[in-house]
């Protein structure tokens, strides 16, 4: 579709570099010569600026940075920035002298900030998804990346083949198995996620635990064997029992909540009576185009769009802009 490098997340053309991966040797030389790095608190990037303002920026530190002393993992090469080596730190082992509210933490969207007393001032550690609108895009595929392998690292310390700890290699872009030799590699798991339409009107649904009001488009996993298309279709059928007819893919976004790829696709709806599946999803209506604007506009009763970034609101922006062909 028409503007798909636009979605948040994407579309930066960062220079992973993979090959340079290989080589540790080289990894440490250019992280202590020029390389900057990306500290990750509980998965929360160090940013700088006003996120209120609209504009915030990664805040790249140097190796020998205070704020790193704490880290208990190697760091991660996630690629060049312009030329320059760029690398990922996990920090959580840093205490914040300001009580942290787990309950904040593991929210939807944690709004807690911490300030690290070693780092810049004015910066601080800040959940991704309340700031990835404000960064740019070279700064969103880095944060992105940084936190997707942060999630995977966390997880996946242990051989799935013989239960042995595993070491990071490759630039932290592979766990090795010194006890079976075994290889494991950062997942991915692929989400479809459909704008259903039906003359002038789409298909929203909302899950248990959202903020009050917000409606999005329907998702879900896709399973082993199974086609993007015959996704589309189980997982609307799955949630909602209307049957989608073609299915078209519209445009893709890394979504590291914790580690997906949304397949962004438009599928046109064969019938419209909604019978919801409670353990799917709590509620789901039909939308029309006019009543969609009074949401996007901020004037419908009970209704609130998808949070801006995430690439449902992208899809439902450019629908309504006819901006999808």
């Amino acid at each position: 579709m028409r503007l798909a490098h636009r979605v948040t997340f994407g579309g930066s053309d960062l220079d992973r570099a993979a090959a340079e991966r290989r080589n540790p040797a080289a990894l440490a030389e250019m992280l202590a010569q020029d390389g900057g790095v990306v500290a990750l608190w509980r998965g929360k990037p160090l940013v700088a600026g006003d996120p209120d303002g609209g504009a915030c920026d990664l805040v790249l530190l140097p190796a020998d940075d205070p704020v790193l002393h704490l880290a208990t993992d190697p760091p991660i090469f996630l690629g060049r920035l312009e030329g320059r080596p760029v690398f990922g730190q996990d920090v959580s082992a840093w205490e914040p002298t300001e009580p942290v509210d787990e309950a904040q933490i593991g929210a939807f969207l944690d709004p807690s900030v911490q300030q690290h007393p070693a780092a810049p001032e004015g910066s601080a550690f800040r959940e991704l998804r309340a700031i990835m609108t404000t960064l740019p895009a070279h700064d969103a595929e880095l944060a992105a990346t940084a936190r997707a392998l942060w999630n995977w690292h966390r997880s996946h310390g242990f051989c799935a083949k013989c239960g042995a700890a595993t070491q990071m290699s490759e630039g932290g872009w592979q766990r090795s198995c010194p006890t079976c030799g075994a290889h494991h590699f950062p997942r991915t798991d692929p989400v479809v996620i459909m704008l259903i339409t039906r003359g002038d009107r789409v298909l929203l649904g909302r899950s248990p635990g959202w903020p009050e009001g917000m409606y999005s488009l329907l998702a879900g996993f896709v399973e082993p064997g199974e086609t993007i298309e015959a996704a589309v279709r189980r997982e609307v059928f799955e949630e909602t029992a209307v049957r989608v007819g073609r299915v078209d893919y519209l445009a893709g976004q890394p979504w590291p909540f914790p580690a997906s790829l949304m397949i962004g696709c438009r599928g046109t709806a064969t019938s419209e009576e909604i019978t919801v599946d409670p353990v799917e999803i709590e509620t789901a209506r039909w939308v029309s185009r006019s009543d969609l604007l009074r949401v996007f506009a901020g004037q419908h009763p009970d209704i609130r769009p998808a949070r801006r970034g995430a690439i449902a609101h992208f899809l439902l922006e450019n629908w309504l802009a006819d901006r999808l062909n």
